[in-house]
């Protein structure tokens, strides 16, 4: 049995399809990776051994410059990548059963499944984008939106023609190319009736949350057993606990003065900080011997060691700290972060930060709430709920319809 996964996107994308991808070996399946061609993710499939088919431009030529990509751009990346999918996609695929896609709006994905009469799965790692009655584009589902149900229905009206717009025309010209009809609703068309969530439904619930039929297979979590490297580990055992601050691959997205902020904010506390550097490329503001910076690091191993980790409210980081029982200051910035930010707030495993941008006395009273004793202790109940299967029920059922005939859908 043979499957290919592909996304386009951050780490948060391509890490959990990695997953899936050694879940799916070890139930004696092949599996190819088709992902962004960034060293970073090439790096990640080297570790477990497999290698990375290239998939359109780096994501860091889109996203690490001074200033967030513009509308201009994503009119110039969605027919690119249209493109490259069908190029890559097709090749790749070759004596594949099945093609799960994810990531940024993976137009093309589908369109190569049915032209190779193979199964497609889409999949999805949180609600935010998907249509609903019950919330508006934009709204973070779980929360009541102003419209009421016939504004909403409209609104996502528009959410569809958007994406027409963007993708349309070239995922139309690529299908007449080898023969296939047009499509008038990409989003539905890449979405499918059935969705999979690839998230924890502690930290995501999925029941009556969108007008789709939702198979929820629990998060696809890389299992991860390096050691830490051995000057983190004499830093965290020279002392209590620090503050982790981290912001992953946000680079022009990440919070101006981050650093600076944070760590001013974690010595107001008596705490000790650790800055991941990450693409926004955090780094000390002195050379004091309570701040530490890692590059890329085993998480899973890091966070049950630190007294908080503050972040940008990325899916993955959201559930490894989850898991780790640590407690969470989130700083969301763009795209599902508010929402991962909300579940924590509302979990009671943490703070949602007010605004993009903290500052000295906002983030050091999130601190305040995050290391408080009754945080952490929630934080460890919740952390007993989690479940850490979700690539292998994932990657089981992957196995199972692709030993069923049927159609692409």
């Amino acid at each position: 049995m043979r499957v290919l996964l592909t996304t386009w996107g951050s780490r948060g994308d391509v890490e959990p399809l990695v997953g899936l991808a050694v879940a799916l070996r070890g139930l004696g399946a092949q599996a190819r990776v088709c992902a962004p061609p960034d060293e970073d993710f090439a790096a990640l499939l080297a570790r477990v051994g497999m290698p990375l088919v290239p998939l359109g431009p780096t994501v860091r030529s889109v996203v690490a410059g001074t200033k967030p990509p513009t509308a201009e751009d994503a009119f110039r990346l969605a027919p690119a990548l249209v493109g490259a999918r069908f190029d890559t996609l097709t090749a790749a695929a070759e004596g594949c059963d099945a093609l799960l896609a994810t990531g940024l709006m993976p137009a093309g994905a589908r369109d190569v499944a049915e032209k190779l009469g193979i199964r497609y799965v889409y999949g999805c790692y949180h609600l935010a984008g998907l249509p609903s009655r019950h919330f508006a584009p934009g709204v973070r589902p779980g929360k009541p939106s102003p419209q009421d149900e016939t504004d909403k229905r409209v609104l996502w009206e528009q959410d569809a023609q958007r994406v027409n717009t963007l993708y349309g025309p070239a995922l139309n010209s690529h299908r007449a190319a080898i023969g296939l009809p047009p499509v008038d609703n990409v989003r539905d068309h890449v979405f499918t009736d059935q969705p999979w969530l690839a998230a924890e439904a502690t930290l995501c619930p999925s029941q009556g949350m969108t007008d789709l039929d939702i198979v929820q297979t629990g998060a696809w979590t890389l299992p991860d057993d390096r050691p830490l490297p051995e000057d983190l580990e004499a830093f965290l055992d020279a002392g209590e606990p620090p503050v982790y601050v981290g912001f992953g691959s946000m680079a022009a997205h990440a919070p101006k003065g981050i650093a600076r902020v944070a760590i001013e904010a974690s010595r107001a506390h008596g705490r000790r900080v650790l800055l991941a550097r990450g693409w926004a490329d955090l780094a000390l503001i002195d050379d004091q011997d309570d701040c530490f910076v890692v590059g890329e690091v085993n998480q899973q191993a890091l966070f049950g060691r630190v007294a908080a980790v503050v972040h940008h409210g990325g899916a993955g980081t959201t559930t490894t700290a989850a898991r780790a029982a640590a407690p969470q200051v989130v700083v969301p910035q763009i795209a599902d972060q508010p929402y991962w930010a909300g579940r924590v707030a509302e979990l009671g495993i943490g703070v949602a930060h007010d605004g993009r941008t903290p500052t000295v006395d906002s983030l050091s009273a999130a601190f305040e709430v995050a290391v408080a004793p009754e945080t952490r202790a929630q934080a460890r109940a919740v952390a007993d709920t989690i479940r850490t299967d979700g690539a292998t029920v994932a990657a089981k059922m992957l196995l199972d319809i692709t030993s069923r005939s049927g159609s692409t859908d």
